[in-house]
């Protein structure tokens, strides 16, 4: 099934292959987001649910930074409305990037985030929910929200998933700045690139590998991974056991053990 991607304008968007490559594209701002480009993203990421030709996602951000975050001058629109008495105005604008976020994570493609310079708040959270993330040396990150009086509200769930509480904790209590290097220490990132050339080599490695995945295979996976630690254990075993023998019997994995058997690559790897 294939769902047509839809014209954005901060967002570049460019399929190649099995690959979807979607850039941040204000770079005036070191990419800071705005509540159009949180809708261009929520509308992206709608449009690869039902999609298994694209395998992967490359997230990244135009001209050497990833994402600042919010941007606080797109707060106006929320500032009007409240100044006229809408009381949810600020409530609205918040959520609608913590269903953008819960939206990216739960997309069937595997998401490879690519670091670059400036990774602060809610881009801070899009490399929390990354399946692979590739820091570039010049990578920093920080949640500096509550430095300017405002808490990390749609951000910190994920962050504290991804590092555990203690070190959620710290980062975010204590406005934090870490360098690529300690950002893999703590599982934020899996790679940290030596240089340009390594930074553009480990992307290509992680599109070239999830290759030898199958994409049918990767979705369930992935969507019975984020159920750890959400539901009743058994429950989710037992509906991971049904999971499987459709695998077996309906699904990819005849030709996977076939493959395998006859020493040969899955068509899926072709």
């Amino acid at each position: 099934m294939s769902t047509e991607l839809p014209q954005c304008k901060e967002l570049i968007v460019e399929q190649q292959d099995h690959v979807l490559y979607l850039t941040i594209n204000r770079p005036e701002r070191r990419n800071a987001m705005t509540l159009n480009m949180v809708s261009e993203m929520m509308a992206i990421f709608e449009a690869l649910l039902p999609r298994r030709d694209i395998r992967a996602v490359v997230f990244r951000g135009a001209e050497g930074h990833f994402c600042a975050g919010g941007d606080l001058k797109d707060m106006s629109g929320a500032s009007k409305a409240a100044a006229e008495g809408d009381p949810d105005a600020y409530f609205r604008l918040n959520r609608q990037f913590g269903k953008m976020i819960t939206l990216a994570n739960q997309i069937p493609q595997v998401l490879i985030t690519a670091l670059e310079g400036t990774v602060m708040g809610g881009g801070f959270g899009l490399a929390c929910i990354s399946d692979w993330g590739i820091a570039h040396p010049s990578a920093r990150f920080a949640l500096p929200e509550t430095s300017m009086g405002l808490p990390p509200a749609q951000i910190a769930p994920f962050v504290a998933a991804r590092v555990g509480l203690t070190q959620a904790r710290r980062l975010a209590l204590f406005n934090v700045r870490i360098k690529a290097d300690e950002a893999r220490e703590l599982g934020i990132v899996h790679s940290v690139a030596k240089d340009d050339d390594d930074f553009q080599a480990l992307i290509q490695t992680a599109v070239e590998q999830v290759k030898q995945c199958a994409p049918e295979a990767n979705a369930v996976t992935k969507a019975l991974l984020l159920r750890v630690g959400n539901e009743e254990h058994e429950a989710l075993l037992d509906d991971a056991a049904r999971k499987f023998s459709d695998a077996v019997t309906q699904g990819e994995g005849p030709e996977g053990t076939m493959a395998f058997v006859e020493k040969r690559k899955p068509e899926w790897a072709q």
